[in-house]
């Protein structure tokens, strides 16, 4: 399907996604959530092994979009609630994707744009990218980033850049898991991408998709309740066609059938 504010390219198993509205930086509005979550809905896991996400132009994403912002002055309580859903389904839909994410962050990511650093399982950014979670600045609330932000920076980085709205540079964004790595150039920003999408592509695809599964189901469960998952979750991985395929190429010092030479 072709969309207005997105690129959607899928070659050798890689779908990339492009946030297409340079002209304000990448910034979200109603119509760039819809198609998102059209696409997200949408996603084909058996021609694509991986997402990556990124933006078009200079900047990565710079939050909400500042016309858009003016229509919420003038929104009541239930137009609020309808639009925040449609956000809140975005996030949530690409948390639970069952392909890993890869983001590639450029430039800026303000606001909504480190919710989407935050969902991504893989981020890498450059050096001289800038973060900042400012809803604070305008009296309103990251809130729904938040469970994502919160899952992946811990409670107290959280505190910090939540309640003081400040920018922060990339290594403080390395440092504290908001991304995993950073680069100082485009060219090494998309070498290292491609280097992480090539290891994903490694890896056997039902496998990467049940990890996901059982991060999620770990992190938001008690041990008691965990124990018995992940027993369960090894051992069907051992038995299923995907596993013993693995596990025979590696005693047999071969390639396993879903690596491309």
């Amino acid at each position: 399907m072709a969309y207005n504010t997105l690129l959607v390219e899928l070659a050798d198993g890689v779908l990339t996604v492009t946030l297409n509205r340079p002209e304000v930086h990448n910034a979200f509005n109603d119509e760039l959530i819809a198609e998102a979550v059209d696409l997200f809905e949408h996603v084909d896991t058996d021609a694509a092994r991986a997402i990556v996400i990124k933006g078009a132009g200079k900047t990565f994403c710079a939050g909400a979009d500042l016309n858009w912002m003016s229509r919420m002055v003038a929104y009541t309580r239930d137009e609020n609630v309808r639009d925040s859903s449609h956000v809140a389904k975005l996030f949530a839909l690409m948390n639970s994707c069952p392909l890993p994410i890869v983001g590639r962050i450029q430039g800026a990511a303000i606001g909504g744009g480190v919710g989407l650093a935050a969902v991504c399982d893989i981020a890498i950014a450059m050096s001289d990218a800038k973060f900042g979670l400012s809803e604070v600045k305008l009296g309103i609330l990251p809130a729904l980033i938040s469970p994502y932000v919160i899952a992946k920076i811990g409670e107290t980085h959280a505190r910090a850049l939540f309640l003081t709205g400040e920018r922060f540079e990339a290594e403080r964004a390395l440092r504290i898991g908001l991304v995993h790595r950073t680069v100082d150039t485009i060219e090494e920003l998309d070498a290292a991408v491609y280097e992480t999408v090539t290891q994903l592509k490694t890896a056997g695809p039902e496998a990467v998709r049940e990890c996901k599964k059982l991060i999620a189901h770990v992190v938001s469960h008690e041990l008691v309740d965990a124990i018995p998952y992940t027993i369960e979750a090894i051992a069907e991985r051992r038995v299923s066609e995907e596993g013993q395929e693995g596990m025979k190429a590696f005693l047999e010092k071969r390639l396993a059938s879903w690596i491309v030479n």
